[in-house]
């Protein structure tokens, strides 16, 4: 149990942090983007992991992406993307140990995700974990990533103060969005590497390195 003395709301960030997704994207966002005639990189998919769509297609294009665009590219992505992903996912370790343990605390918990709506259902549901959360959160229309929106909307929903919101995240857009946002931050090197990710509160390899005491002291300070 965590000894906090207020109540406090935790956002997760879904893809590479809830769960490793992220090899499912790439090849969906190649293959989509192949029938479509434009080049795309994994270096180029690396470094823009964690943004909404509207996002990763206007930096790759070097412009803003129509509605065409995002819808038309973007929609066959995702389609390709749920089509892959049914029962090939399971929690990353340490994550179902830290949702039962913030709900028994009391803990209001969201997923704040850049994915679009239907991708967080299908991916939380056929994790079996949509009971562990009070909402499940898309930024997929809102400002993405490194801006704040979607925590702030996620914080909001909850009925919880940024201040007193952690989100855990696994990109650097994200962390910076935490910090925009006035919420503590743990990263998880999942996607990126531990130097990359330095400006969170707390760096973990994995949550089951996470440990009662750092929240704890995270919250007290």
């Amino acid at each position: 149990m965590l000894e906090i003395d207020r109540t406090i709301g935790v956002l997760w960030d879904m893809d590479g942090v809830i769960t490793d997704s992220g090899e499912t994207h790439y090849t969906s966002w190649r293959e989509a983007l192949d029938q479509n005639g434009i080049p795309f990189s994994r270096e180029f998919f690396q470094k823009t992991f964690g943004m909404n769509n509207r996002g990763f297609l206007s930096l790759l294009l070097n412009r803003d992406a129509t509605e065409q665009e995002v819808e038309t590219i973007a929609g066959l992505k995702e389609e390709l993307f749920r089509q892959e992903i049914k029962g090939n996912l399971k929690p990353l370790p340490g994550v179902t140990d830290w949702l039962q343990r913030f709900a028994q605390s009391g803990v209001r918990q969201a997923v704040a995700s850049s994915a679009p709506q239907k991708n967080i259902d299908a991916i939380i549901d056929d994790l079996g974990l949509r009971n562990m959360f009070t909402i499940l959160v898309s930024g997929s229309e809102l400002s993405g990533k490194p801006d704040p929106a979607t925590f702030l909307l996620a914080a909001k929903l909850l009925g919880v103060t940024p201040a007193d919101c952690l989100v855990i995240e696994d990109a650097t857009v994200g962390v910076e969005a935490a910090q925009l946002g006035g919420m503590k931050c743990v990263a998880v090197c999942t996607t990126h590497p531990r130097e990359e990710l330095q400006n969170a509160d707390i760096v973990v390899d994995g949550l089951e390195d996470l440990t009662t005491e750092d929240l704890e002291s995270l919250f007290q300070s």
